[in-house]
């Protein structure tokens, strides 16, 4: 692992193409997932060595990629119609398995010399073309594939992975497919079963029997895959083969089996895709734009690669010879302001001096490993009352990591690093002992800590919630703080990413020192404790440098732009907040977990029973083209639909329509299946989660990475356990409070609702929202002209999928498929529902007149979320940015009512001597742990608190209703 500056949230390299609504994409979006990686080497291997003619460097692959990544934009607009798309990399260093299996692709060669400095070319492709290029510390390619895949297939999107790989192979299903565009070959679950002989779901443990050479995964010696193939199929699953490998009648496989049955589980962990990463680009950025004829055109002719520039000029409508190479102009110039530096204690800084721009030299910066040293500059820090701060760790876990070392900046260009826990090793040395000269990790701390927690001293930082979780493990709570990235989010949310990196180039015109170029990559990557200390001074306090320069720079604009509020009331008071609820985390019952793992397995086989009867034989239930076949032509089922490989169709909603018919056989197909993911994702997942120390979960809060404010949930992501189901809510009861105390959930009612009725102003809905009537019932008498005494439950049905649709921007089509309906039917109702409540038409109306004019929405806190391609001439595209105008203002001031009630409830509760502590928050929800004998007064605060949390800001025209139950775990509470 590395420092968190690649690692964490804030200082990731993957660029990010924001989108302003924040919905994941879901039924009726086809994402593409490209391999970037593959798409690289191919790139290399097709082309004979290209250099550029004006210096010699090497763009061979670039050519390449650029002319395979155009040919895809092109060639999938007809035939696939994709509406998202985004290219993923390998990161350059270690990935996770490595800690599992050290030896993992050790024997793989360096890449060739000429190919290693087109890597950043390629990635500048990318993003020249406005796609997202996206890679993270820690994780391979396939595992953000494997995330974002089965993210956009559970929400109802076709997915596509742009690869012929064959680890990505275990991905496939109804959902999600493949596509090898070198061989123009779909691969969906037949062409997998073709070449592993197993179902996609089995791919897995077939692969950790065989292993693979070529990433060096051991597997079982003597098994290949065919015969895998036939073990896995005769066994069901590989701990049912490896539990029974006694059976086994060939002497050597049986041997082989029994004595490497560790080794075939490691190699099943290596091969296996992890599909819960945590992703800081979401789906909802991954919509397909048209390119910047002048970045695009720019970067090619930069290229000089004068056959596609003319075909991309050709396609973009523009003259080529009147765009400049990218080069020629100072794309990304920095915005440069005048003043000195932060003058007052947590205020605006005075105007920026021209040191803002002056270069940034790392090779200045200084090394401090003497107690009187860092006293000199803390003292300096404390006179002027600011500094800029930053820890490195070696971990990306901010409740596990060790900290390595601190940078301060307290001036522009003048920055220090502090070692504290650098270990022994080749360039450490500093005083010929063996061991680098540093201050002892207490020492520091206890200098560190007067300043780091001094109120008169403004600690400015790069998504300092990280460092502030390091820092409060080791006995120190840092503030006041300023954060630039939360100041570059409540600014420009929509238009960038909010990364350091990004944030530097794009204001700074400067590139930051890689990681790579400290650290190394690849197999020879060291940690940043075993990084020579000259190297990480440079890199470290160049970090600090950095942040003090943007900070100079977005803090006199939070005041020019009217944004201040929104930064001083959401953004920056939030961040104690969620640090406080991290370290907190949340317990979980092992046990109850087991159990339920246990009890699903069980009613998972009584399913297959029931399904082999119905079937009328037994058949790899896991198998789509067996269902297929089973379902439509040995049963006959009507209304089936075939895939373009000519296989039957037997996806969630293939399947669904089926039960919908009255099949039984569907039915039990889809409870298996869900049954199936809650077990592999929660109750055999979550363990692996409990902190060994506090013997507690704790998930980790993004603050930026949605462009309405809505915070995500990761590592794990406890804002998506299911509760649609009974099932799924079991796994509720798995959260539980400690021994005397109990859990309390208190939750919004249809919070969006409510907005939609404040901000639209329907005197309808407000005064139903005032008397307390159920509003769905309300709708529907006032739509359908039906009393709601005695009112049909499909009757209310319909007005509450009409209710909640228009928030989102549902067409008749879409209410259509979900009422299950014909179209003018559904195109009635949307009348009737405009015509009853006009002013929700004109709120719809007056909004998207406003964003085509502004570009951008607010929240009724000012909040202000960019719509960038708002006046996009195509139309599908413009219609779709015109909906998430409309429902950003709605979400977005959800999601900061919930923020304020957050921000608000710690001081509340402690006015009043309540022991509560909040743990988690779950969109409209928030979860506290409290004393057996303080729950009711707990409960009763907490909603008071949440119910009045836009005030004084806004004074709603609508009540906020919150209801607050108390229990011995999350279930039942909720």
């Amino acid at each position: 692992m590395s420092s968190k500056k690649e690692s964490n949230t804030a200082k990731t390299k993957s660029p990010e193409v924001k989108k302003p609504d924040g919905k994941l994409p879901g039924k009726g979006d086809h994402i593409f997932l490209v391999d970037g990686s593959g798409y690289i080497f191919r790139a290399y291997h097709a082309l004979p060595p290209l250099t550029r003619k004006s210096d010699g460097l090497p763009v061979g692959a670039v050519s390449g990629f650029c002319n395979m990544l155009y040919k895809l934009l092109q060639d999938t607009k007809d035939e696939f119609e994709p509406t998202h798309l985004a290219v993923i990399f390998d990161h350059s260093g270690k990935s996770f398995r490595n800690e599992l299996y050290a030896d993992y692709k050790a024997h793989r060669p360096p890449a060739p010399e000429d190919l290693v400095p087109q890597f950043a070319l390629i990635r500048d492709a990318v993003r020249a073309f406005d796609v997202p290029s996206i890679e993270m510390e820690g994780f391979e390619a396939d595992d953000l594939i494997a995330t974002y895949a089965c993210q956009a297939a559970a929400n109802g999107a076709r997915v596509t992975i742009v690869s012929s790989d064959k680890d990505l192979m275990q991905l496939v299903n109804g959902n999600i497919d493949m596509l090898d565009t070198m061989k123009l070959k779909a691969i969906g679950p037949a062409e997998v079963e073709e070449k592993f002989g197993v179902g996609p779901d089995k791919v897995v443990d077939v692969q950790a029997l065989a292993g693979d050479s070529v990433d060096n995964v051991p597997g079982v010696p003597g098994i290949g895959i065919k015969t895998a193939a036939l073990l896995i199929n005769e066994y069901g699953d590989l701990d049912t083969l490896l539990e029974r490998a006694g059976e086994i009648k060939q002497k050597k496989r049986r041997e082989n089996l029994i004595e490497f049955a560790d080794q075939a589980r490691i190699s099943r962990d290596l091969v296996r895709l992890k599909q819960d990463v945590p992703v800081t680009v979401g789906l909802e950025e991954m919509d397909i734009k048209t390119p910047d004829p002048v970045k695009l055109i720019g970067f090619l002719k930069d290229m000089e690669f004068t056959t596609l520039t003319k075909r991309v000029a050709s396609e973009l409508g523009v003259e080529a010879d009147e765009v400049p190479a990218a080069g020629e102009h100072p794309a990304d110039a920095p915005v440069i302001v005048e003043a000195k530096g932060p003058t007052e204690r947590g205020g605006a800084p005075g105007a920026v001096s021209p040191s803002v721009e002056a270069p940034i030299d790392p090779d200045a910066y200084e090394t401090v490993t003497e107690p009187g040293a860092l006293k000199a500059w803390l003292k300096e820090a404390k006179d002027q009352g600011f500094m800029a701060l930053d820890t490195e760790t070696d971990s990306l876990d901010a409740m596990a990591a060790r900290l390595v070392g601190v940078s301060i900046a307290t001036r522009p260009g003048k920055a220090c690093y502090i070692p504290l826990q650098h270990g022994s090793g080749e360039g450490l040395d500093f005083d010929g002992n063996g061991t680098p000269e540093q201050i002892s990790l207490d020492e520091a701390l206890g200098l560190l800590k007067p300043v780091l927690e001094d109120p008169a001293v403004l600690k400015i930082g790069q998504n300092l919630k990280y460092d502030l979780q390091v820092l409060k493990r080791h006995g120190i709570d840092v503030a006041p703080i300023d954060d630039t990235m939360l100041m570059s989010y409540a600014l420009d949310a929509g238009l960038h990413g909010h990364g350091m990196d990004e944030l530097s180039k794009l204001h700074l015109g400067h590139e930051p020192i890689p990681f790579k170029e400290i650290a190394g990559s690849g197999k020879s990557q060291i940690t940043f404790d075993q990084v020579p200390i000259p190297k990480a001074t440079r890199y470290a306090a160049e970090d600090a440098d950095v942040t003090l320069r943007l900070y100079m720079i977005l803090k006199p604009r939070l005041v020019a732009e009217k944004k201040i509020t929104v930064y001083e009331t959401l953004e920056r008071p939030l961040v104690p907040v969620l640090v406080d609820m991290e370290h907190e985390g949340v317990k979980i019952d092992r046990q109850v977990l087991s159990r339920l793992s246990g009890e699903f397995s069980q009613k998972m086989g009584a399913y297959e029973e029931e399904i082999y009867e119905l079937a009328g034989e037994e058949f790899n239930i896991g198998s789509p083209k067996q269902l297929g076949e089973i379902l439509y032509d040995k049963k006959g089922l009507s209304g089936g639909r075939k895939t373009k490989t000519g296989a039957w169709s037997t996806d969630a909603a293939a399947l669904e329509e089926l039960a919908a018919q009255g099949h039984e056989l569907p039915q039990r197909i889809l409870d298996w299946r869900g049954l199936s993911k809650l077990k592999s994702t929660y109750t055999d997942a979550l363990p692996e989660y409990i902190n060994k120390e506090t013997g507690r979960v704790h998930t980790s809060y993004s603050m930026a990475s949605t462009t309405t404010g809505r915070l995500a949930s990761s590592e794990p992501n406890l804002q998506n356990i299911p509760v649609r189901t009974e099932d799924g809510r079991r796994i509720r009861t798995a959260f539980i409070a400690e021994k005397g105390m109990k859990l309390i959930s208190a939750d919004y009612s249809q919070i969006e609702l409510r907005l939609v009725a404040h901000i639209a102003g329907v005197k309808e809905l407000k005064d139903a929202f005032a008397d307390g009537l159920d509003i769905h019932a309300m709708t529907a008498s006032e739509i359908f002209n039906v009393p709601i005494k005695g009112m049909e439950p499909s009757v209310r049905r319909r007005a509450k999928a009409i209710n909640f649709g228009i928030i989102y921007g549902i067409s008749a089509f879409g209410l259509a498929n979900q009422l299950g309906i014909s179209r003018s039917e559904a195109g009635d109702y949307i009348d009737l529902y405009f015509k009853r409540f006009p002013g929700i038409r004109d709120y719809m109306e007056s909004t998207k007149e406003s964003a085509h004019k502004n570009g951008f929405v607010e929240t009724i806190f000012g909040r202000k979320i960019h719509l960038p391609e708002i006046n996009s001439k195509n139309g599908a595209r413009r219609s779709f940015m015109e909906r998430a105008a409309i429902n950003a203002p709605i979400q977005g001031s959800a999601a900061d009512i919930i923020r304020r009630a957050m921000i608000h409830m710690a001081g509340a509760l402690s006015r009043v001597d309540l022991k509560a502590r909040m743990l988690l928050q779950v969109h409209d929800e928030l979860i506290f742990e409290a004393p057996e004998k303080e729950t009711e007064k707990t409960c009763k605060l907490v909603c008071d608190v949440m119910s009045k949390a836009a005030e004084p800001a806004i004074a709603l025209s609508v009540p906020l209703d919150v209801e607050a139950n108390a229990a011995d775990n999350w279930d039942e509470a909720h």
